[in-house]
């Protein structure tokens, strides 16, 4: 089933990325071997390398302090979800359980929502279609061959100007194909968001 959940956990993180300062973030299943790329920013690669190697830092990060809130305010963290993937931009939840029983959901990054949920010890979840269209693939097993969908379009922009200024035109080639598809691919969903509903 697509909306069956998978749960994950931590696998490891890459070196930096070139372009855009970028770290791969790689999360596996917990009951499979399947693997899942996540593209996050230097700081929230701090963030979560602090929790990943156990290192107390002086004074509290800003996932720290968002932890402290929600148990100060009588709440818990009962899971994250990553529910969309759009354009090589990851969407996730955070469930959030209160005092009586409630729980509520909030929308966040997912290089956030996975920095709050190490610190919560609560699960990190994904849907089965996501797990299946965004997997990693394994080379020998040990490269990764991350899919061109996890990279957001500034980054494609900056790899674009980069393969051209080393005269890699194969590769440039390749890029300039995946941005005027996003872009068409924008532009028509945009045209449908614009139209007229039908009168049946």
């Amino acid at each position: 089933m697509d909306n069956e959940e998978i749960e994950l956990r931590v696998h490891g993180m890459s070196s930096v990325m070139q372009p855009a300062n970028a770290y791969a973030l790689v999360l596996e299943e917990v009951y499979g071997y399947r693997k899942l790329p996540v593209i996050i920013g230097a700081q929230e690669a701090q963030a979560i390398k602090v929790m990943m190697m156990g290192i107390k830092v002086p004074r509290p990060l800003t996932h720290d302090l968002l932890q402290t809130a929600i148990d100060r305010l009588g709440g818990h963290v009962t899971k994250i979800l990553i529910y969309k993937v759009r354009s090589g931009i990851y969407y996730s939840y955070i469930f959030i359980e209160k005092e009586n029983g409630d729980t509520f959901q909030i929308d966040s990054r997912t290089s956030d929502a996975i920095a709050l949920a190490l610190r919560c010890g609560c699960p990190i979840c994904t849907t089965e279609e996501i797990m299946a269209s965004e997997r990693l693939y394994e080379v020998n097993g040990v490269a990764f061959t991350v899919s061109v969908n996890v990279v957001n379009a500034e980054m494609l922009q900056d790899a674009l100007e980069k393969a051209v200024k080393e005269e890699n035109y194969e590769q440039a080639a390749r890029l300039r194909d995946e941005i005027e598809r996003r872009k068409q691919e924008k532009e028509a969903e945009s045209e449908m968001d614009n139209e007229p509903p039908k009168d049946y």
